[in-house]
């Protein structure tokens, strides 16, 4: 997002397409796997008489989903929790744990990028938090405690940055004066790094920013678990549709349902195929080339931007066994990370 963007109100990306992927109907059970201000499950529940189950792990979406249930009582459930956790809540909250559409839209909220005080953005100086839900390390401990070989990994792993070591190294040093404390304080010094963007270029802490906040909340094993999960609650004709931001997420969807509807192989070179059993496809790919949002909604919300949505329906083939993180295209596990 540019600084431009991050000051746009939230607005539900591809929502008139997300809409015509999923099909709503009467009767039906959906599960809206990331609320956020509830742009998806409102548009749902006001385009047919069905039951929705929104996740989001973030607190403050609980007063949106209020309002919501106060609207809907006997088809709207919230429950707080990561989206990674969509299997286990269906089968709590579905008597035959089968739903008819999953959605996923990734990334982080508007809502969360304005709120300086979570730290998600260096256009407000905020303390170095990224957390979207209320436990565990903040970007601040991340900068502050991982070795100079641990940042580079996790900025250019998961921040696509060339210059990740050269950034990594200025945080270690300029920690040992003092702590990195602030939004503000962390940019100041990757713009002292690589110097000042020039006009309408991408600030030059984007990137380790973006790094740092898919560390912090373990983002792709969340949709990989996700999607593993919505595979398994799908019932056959059941519509998965997930819109992403960048190519880290997209690469996961795409290899994801590539490989569960037998475009390409679903072993690994290194290990045994799997079971002929297994070998059918569990998806069908509605869409192989993704819907990017048109030129009338760019001009009303640019956040839409980089948006991709991807679809496809179940078919009634068993679940695959889930694969390993790497074949999904996500960085090799444990890089990036403290032992």
């Amino acid at each position: 997002m540019s600084p431009e963007d991050e000051r746009l109100p939230h607005i539900p990306v591809l929502l008139a397409e997300v809409l015509r992927a999923i099909e709503p109907r009467q009767g039906e059970v959906y599960v809206d796997g990331t609320f956020g201000a509830g742009g998806y499950s409102r548009a749902l529940l006001e385009a047919a008489d069905c039951r929705v189950l929104a996740l989001d792990r973030d607190p403050t979406a609980a007063a949106a989903a209020a309002r919501l249930a106060a609207e809907f009582p006997a088809r709207f459930t919230f429950i707080e929790t990561t989206f990674g956790r969509l299997e286990a809540v269906v089968r709590e909250h579905v008597e035959d744990g089968l739903v008819d559409a999953v959605v996923l839209d990734l990334g982080v909220s508007s809502m969360q990028i304005d709120d300086a005080s979570r730290g998600f953005s260096f256009m407000a100086d905020g303390p170095l938090d990224m957390r979207m839900g209320a436990e565990g390390p903040t970007a601040g401990d991340l900068v502050n405690t991982l070795t100079e070989a641990e940042l580079a990994h996790v900025i250019r792993d998961f921040g696509e940055e060339r210059q990740a070591l050269r950034i990594a190294r200025a945080i270690v040093r300029e920690r040992k004066r003092a702590p990195l404390a602030t939004t503000r304080q962390l940019a100041a010094l990757i713009e002292r790094t690589l110097g000042r963007p020039r006009a309408r270029d991408k600030h030059p802490a984007t990137r380790t920013f973006q790094a740092l906040r898919i560390q912090v909340n373990d983002e792709l094993g969340e949709l990989a678990r996700a999607l593993v999960g919505a595979e398994r609650i799908l019932r056959t004709g059941g519509r998965l549709a997930v819109v992403t931001f960048h190519s880290l997420e997209d690469r996961i969807v795409k290899r994801f349902l590539g490989r569960r509807s037998g475009r390409y192989a679903g072993s690994s070179r290194h290990g045994p195929p799997p079971p002929a059993e297994q070998e059918a496809p569990s998806f069908r790919i509605v869409n192989h080339a993704p819907l990017t949002p048109s030129q009338r909604e760019l001009e009303a919300n640019p956040r839409a931007r980089s948006a991709k949505l991807r679809i496809a329906r179940r078919t009634d083939a068993p679940a695959f066994p889930p694969e390993a993180a790497i074949e999904l295209g996500m960085p090799e596990p444990g890089r990036g990370r403290r032992s």
